[in-house]
């Protein structure tokens, strides 16, 4: 049992079948992780980093546990640096903020008892000021993905965590879509209840009427596992409610904007393509599709930070600020002090309520029976384009997530393939809280829709070839060079253009370079169907011991070709003719 076993993308499944298995234990876990994390120091993702004496009373105390009857036994998980873990350091990404609490966070503490592991605090937009991850003094947290784009806020750290096998799950909140924007992001799936269903004790508060704690996780599986965990009513919560999840039935109808979304920043004509393909997947299931008027949600945004609600976080953090002068960064200050304007009166405060309420009943009749279906978000940004214009680039990141809490909305945000290589692209999927249930219904449908099938390629169709156009014209994705097992040989087929053939071998094999591109079921099967014989597609080993779907050889039609095999791939072939 070492550390090496330990698989880089951490999920909950994969480490309970890791644990079943013998193939690693907790302790093989935290090493890995701790050692993960030195390794992006630089990515800025945590506050207070994993350390073995730090997490060491989690692991002992899981000997006390039985892991049949402990649904989160030995399953390391990140807290956001505005939720409490007793004896830890809560900074709220502000220093001069610090305390030590007493007691965990009513989440983290019905975690715990789970068997979970809590492993570190993860960096945050200030305050939970934020939707960019570029907010805090201990530095802009790096995409996972991207390292030169954002991360999205506030709950960079605890997405990003996730995203590079720092943790299973994260914690993270959200007030205006921070446990949403960055697991579009990063790839992952954005787990927001309706408010009150996790009790909020323990987290300090941005809008404390508002605030919802969430998980990132890698899959909607894990997502609810968590949920089951948490969900439930806290009687010294006085904004917990109970909010049991109904029996998840899939909704009656899927409601889109009847207007284009609005798309951004320097990725945004990728991002509307990703989002039209969405949208296509969608109606070629055969699901009732219906368009709505979301303007009204827009509007509802709006009272969020440009109408007197946005005094609410005013009101939580105002005598600090004014009694800690410099201790907040410039950007986190002027949004706050914004709910002191004089022109947020009493009156007005009253006035958006009442037209926050005509809002909400007409979005109650527009969702009821349905799932509306918007991008996550319209476009991303690098971290020097957020630098040089921190308001404008940051609100546009809330464009399709900043109503939610205000109308009481349950959403999950969950991929939708790639926008580009290395750019993730997202859908969020609301509901009504009595039908919350239906959206992790909606949400695995969508997925499997939408299901990924990763394909080898060993010659025309990488990345440069003459064939990448078939590739990227199926909307295929480029995702990583790799080799194979030390089995096979390469030919040099007797063709016009000249084609690889990939053939293996009991005997005098191996291993040859490679790319792996991912790609849709449909479009998988419109590959498949133009390969012309002797090649096919069958199954390749890849030295690591997985297996994909990729460009085979009959063994007939190599009998008088070229062999390249002391190349080592085709590219190092062609390059060397």
């Amino acid at each position: 049992m070492t550390i090496e076993a330990v698989p880089a993308a951490i999920s909950i499944e994969a480490l309970r079948k890791g644990y079943r298995h013998g193939g690693f234990t907790p302790e093989d876990v935290i090493m890995a992780i701790v050692e993960r994390v030195d390794r992006e120091r630089d990515s800025n993702i945590w506050i207070l980093p994993p350390t073995l004496d730090r997490i060491k009373p989690y692991l002992e105390r899981l000997s006390d546990l039985n892991p049949v009857e402990s649904p989160l036994w030995g399953i390391p998980f990140a807290v956001k640096d505005n939720i409490e873990v007793a004896g830890w350091p809560v900074t709220a990404a502000c220093p001069d903020f610090t305390y030590v609490p007493e007691q965990h966070a009513a989440v983290v503490e019905r975690l715990i008892a789970a068997g979970a592991i809590p492993v570190g605090k993860a960096n945050l937009d200030q305050f939970a000021t934020g939707l960019v991850g570029t907010r805090s003094p201990y530095g802009a947290t790096h995409n996972a993905l991207s390292p030169e784009l954002i991360s999205g806020g506030s709950s960079s750290g605890s997405a990003v965590a996730v995203a590079c096998g720092q943790a299973a799950f994260a914690l993270g909140t959200d007030t205006a879509g921070s446990g949403r924007v960055p697991a579009a992001l990063n790839g992952l799936v954005g787990y927001k209840p309706t408010v009150g269903a996790w009790p909020s004790q323990g987290v300090i508060p941005a809008c404390r009427s508002l605030d919802c704690v969430t998980v990132f996780a890698r899959s909607v599986e894990d997502a609810e596992l968590v949920d089951g965990v948490v969900r439930g009513y806290l009687a010294s919560d006085p904004y917990s409610k109970d909010r049991p999840l109904g029996r998840p039935m899939l909704p009656v109808t899927w409601l889109f904007p009847s207007e284009p979304p609005q798309f951004f920043g320097p990725f945004a004509s990728e991002y509307e393509a990703a989002w039209n393909r969405a949208k296509e997947t969608l109606i070629r299931s055969g699901v009732k599709v219906k368009e709505v008027d979301v303007s009204l949600l827009h509007e509802a945004a709006a009272l969020l930070y440009e109408g007197p609600l946005v005094a609410e976080r005013w009101s939580h953090l105002a005598d600090f600020i004014e009694s800690h002068p410099g201790s907040a960064t410039p950007v986190t200050e002027t949004i706050l002090r914004s709910g002191a304007k004089a022109e947020f009166t009493a009156a007005t405060l009253f006035q958006a309520q009442h037209r926050l309420a005509d809002i909400r009943r007409h979005t109650e009749e527009m969702l009821k029976g349905g799932v509306l279906v918007l991008p996550t978000c319209g476009g991303t940004w690098t971290r020097e384009q957020v630098n040089t214009d921190p308001i404008a680039t940051n609100s546009q990141m809330g464009l399709y997530t900043n109503h939610c809490n205000l109308l009481d909305l349950s959403a999950i945000a969950i991929p939708a393939g790639f926008a580009k290589d290395r750019l993730p692209f997202g859908i969020t999927l609301f509901t009504l809280p009595e039908e919350e249930a239906n959206m992790v219904a909606a949400s695995r449908f969508f997925l499997k829709q939408t299901e990924l099938i990763t394909v080898a390629v060993c010659g025309l169709h990488m990345r440069g070839m003459v064939l990448e156009p078939q590739m990227t014209g199926l909307g295929a994705i480029f995702v990583e060079e790799a080799v194979t097992a030390p089995k096979y040989q390469l030919f040099q087929l007797p063709t016009a253009p000249p084609k690889p053939g990939l053939v293996r071998v009991r005997e005098g094999g191996s291993s040859m370079a490679l790319e792996l591109w991912e790609m849709s079921a449909d479009a998988f099967g419109i590959f498949t169907a133009s390969i012309p014989a002797p090649l096919g597609i069958g199954k390749i080993e890849l030295v690591d011991g997985r297996l994909v779907s990729g460009f085979v050889c009959e063994s007939y039609a190599v009998e008088d070709a070229l062999d390249l095999t002391s190349a080592g791939g085709w590219r190092n072939a062609m390059e060397n003719v």
